[in-house]
């Protein structure tokens, strides 16, 4: 008894000591340069056991002549190894870098011709080719390298075999769909090997009866509607132009339509996916609703490529409504077009778009098409259903319209000027670029419970109409979401601080009120410094459990979606 009591006192001076020393060591590794080679140090790792810690000899003599063996049970934390780079602050808390870095390594020949035995001619190590897989095509996003190597997999065995190559030598991958996402998602900061899926377009199956079609990832979604139409049915997301459905599922995209019929999440059935080691998994089967097990299929939507590349997906599809309204009118301030968008909603209609777009944007508009449209704030709806049906929620609205200082109420019937209409809307962005032709944009995505839209817009008007940069507002009002486009160049630096201090705003704005940083665009490497903030760091940390666990060789679009700083 008394000899147990001794040894008890004996484990928990000792465990003080060793956390000391322990602790005292893991400082200086953390703190030692990017050119440190090598540490000497006491403290050794088990390689059969990595959580088992044990001490050398010289530091026996602290322990009773080294007679006891003491074993840790926690391991050293899991960082990402950019943390030791001058990339620490890329993506981090705080961070305010344009341009990501990266550590590219040598490809190796024998990759190199595992690629060619897969893809034959469907691969190009061109450097105009990598260049433009690099960069961004809508975004101000930039890496200090580009890929390697591009491949073009025209099926599912051979994305696994790629991916299964990959792994093998630890090289990054990067998937690329449609290079529409603006927060560098398709970046390659670590060079290796981008995987267009552009030649995996193919339509496998379309359900009628069922109201479900099966698809490869590289199909956009407007060719997919223009497939669907004759069968009268569509898919209803509609994010920008030249948007493919695997990124569609990669961001967790949605667009105007997602007030009526929800985000992606909500419009995929099941997805096949590719892991990191080249296994394909089904995450669920065909049927609508499912209890069976974790659900595989919201975990990869929204997942951006870190966990496993996209191969083929089952959508929801929707019947191509009877009849539609568009209308249209203005207010004297965006607040007041906010207030009329949340008492529509609270009204009951079932409106499938409610739009508002600011008098800057509509200023945009006007200069890009050549279009003389009433330059004040602005809401856009659309009603559908029976005839009858949708007249009448258009009468209902033009009644609140009404109550709330609107003016100008107009509503078009025609399918071809509603079509010019939405085409406007959808064409947003680009307008912007003709009031500054040589700027990019910046563009936010902040996203909060209805409630609060009108507070938030009004908020943030105010600082973007006293900046000296060109600011215009787009909202799908509907959804308590909204977008700022800031234009700016980024290669003057005060542009630069200026077009993040009003990203920051109005991020900040949106979190306190239990908002979100992004509610359409995705993380990407411009929204990890304010995931923290808004999901709390333990939520981090589960994430990077599962991407550890599922890529354990960090293979699959390192340095996005979780913050580098993020450890367990």
């Amino acid at each position: 008894m008394a000899f147990t009591c001794w040894v008890s006192r004996l484990r928990s001076s000792y465990s003080k000591t060793i956390t000391n020393l322990r602790s005292s060591f893991f400082h200086r590794l953390r703190t030692r340069g990017a050119n440190t080679t090598a540490i000497t140090s006491p403290y050794h790792f088990s390689k059969q056991n990595p959580f088992r810690f044990t001490c050398s000899n010289s530091l026996l003599p602290i322990t009773l002549a080294g007679s006891l063996a003491i074993h840790f049970q926690s391991p050293p934390p899991l960082c990402d190894a950019s943390l030791d780079s001058p990339s620490r602050g890329i993506g981090g808390k705080g961070s305010t870098e344009f341009v990501v870095q990266g550590s590219q390594k040598h490809l190796p020949q024998e990759l190199i011709e595992e690629l060619k035995a897969i893809c034959q001619d469907n691969m190009s190590m061109d450097y105009d080719e990598r260049y433009f897989h690099g960069k961004p095509q809508h975004s101000f996003h930039k890496a200090v390298n580009i890929p390697d190597v591009v491949v073009f997999p025209r099926s599912e065995e051979e994305v696994s075999n790629i991916v299964k190559s990959c792994d093998k030598h630890k090289v990054p991958i990067v998937p690329y769909g449609g290079a529409t996402s603006i927060e560098g998602h398709t970046l390659s900061p670590h060079g290796g090997v981008c995987i267009d899926m552009s030649l995996m377009q193919n339509v496998k199956a379309l359900h009628v009866e069922d109201m479900d079609v099966v698809v490869e990832p590289g199909i956009g979604w407007m060719e997919l509607n223009e497939y669907l139409e004759p069968h009268g049915l569509f898919f209803p997301l509609d994010p920008g132009p030249g948007a493919t459905i695997g990124g569609m599922c990669a961001t967790r995209c949605s667009g105007s339509l997602a007030v009526r019929y929800g985000t992606m999440r909500d419009n995929v059935i099941s997805l096949k996916v590719v892991l990191p080691n080249g296994d394909v998994v089904k995450t669920a089967s065909r049927a609508r609703k499912s209890a069976a097990g974790y659900d595989l299929t919201r975990l990869v939507i929204g997942s951006e490529g870190t966990l496993g590349v996209i191969t083929e997906v089952t959508l929801r599809l929707q019947k191509i409504p009877q009849h539609s309204v568009v209308a249209m009118c203005n207010f004297p301030t965006v607040k007041d077009a906010a207030d009329v968008a949340i008492a529509t909603m609270l009204s009951g209609i079932q409106v499938s778009r409610v739009e508002l777009m600011d008098e800057v944007q509509v200023r945009a508009i006007n200069i890009a098409n050549d279009k003389n449209l009433p330059e004040f704030p602005t809401l856009m709806f659309e009603f559908i259903g029976t005839e009858a049906y949708a007249r009448e929620q258009t009468l209902i609205v033009q009644k609140i319209i009404s109550e709330h200082r609107g003016s100008d109420f107009v509503f078009a019937e025609d399918p071809e000027a509603k079509k010019e209409l939405w085409k406007i809307r959808k064409e947003a962005l680009w307008a912007c670029f003709a009031m500054e032709p040589k700027y990019e944009a910046m563009i936010s995505d902040v996203c909060v419970p209805l409630s609060h839209l009108a507070e938030l817009i009004s908020r943030s008007k105010k600082e973007l109409d006293a900046s000296p940069l060109v600011c215009t507002v787009i909202a799908h009002a509907g959804d308590g979401n909204f977008h700022t486009v800031i234009l700016f160049d980024p290669n003057q630096e005060d542009h630069r601080r200026e077009a993040e201090r009003l990203n920051h705003f109005m991020v900040h704005s949106a979190l306190s009120m239990e908002g979100t940083c992004t509610g359409e665009h995705g993380v990407g490497t411009g929204k990890m410094k304010y995931l923290e903030k808004e999901l709390g760091v333990e939520a981090l940390k589960t994430m990077k459990r599962i991407k550890n666990a599922l890529d354990p060789n960090n293979i699959m679009n390192p340095g996005k979606l979780i913050p580098p700083h993020v450890c367990f």
